[in-house]
């Protein structure tokens, strides 16, 4: 969880986040400082080693897969780096 901005991260309920999964609300880059908040929904699972950059949004029941970075709102089952939609086989 992010340690400067942990007020900016919202989890709903039965929501499992993976094992060295990293939420941030911040980021510093060389000329600017960028802020957002992360509203995780319900019923949700981020797979482990996951990183969730600010302003993100994942859609109630959604599925993020293991080692995914994501930089953009996610809704259904996505994966990689960076995140995007899909399909179950």
């Amino acid at each position: 969880m992010d340690f400067f901005f942990p007020h900016l991260i919202e989890i709903g309920d039965n929501t499992i986040i993976g094992y060295n999964s990293t939420i941030l609300c911040h980021e510093f880059l060389i000329k600017e400082y960028v802020t957002g908040p992360v509203v995780i929904g319900r019923d949700v699972m981020v797979g482990a080693n996951t990183t969730i950059l600010p302003g993100v949004r994942i859609a109630d029941g959604s599925v993020v897969s293991a080692h995914s970075l994501v930089n953009s709102d996610i809704d259904g089952f996505s994966g990689g780096v960076p995140a995007r939609p899909l399909e179950r086989t």
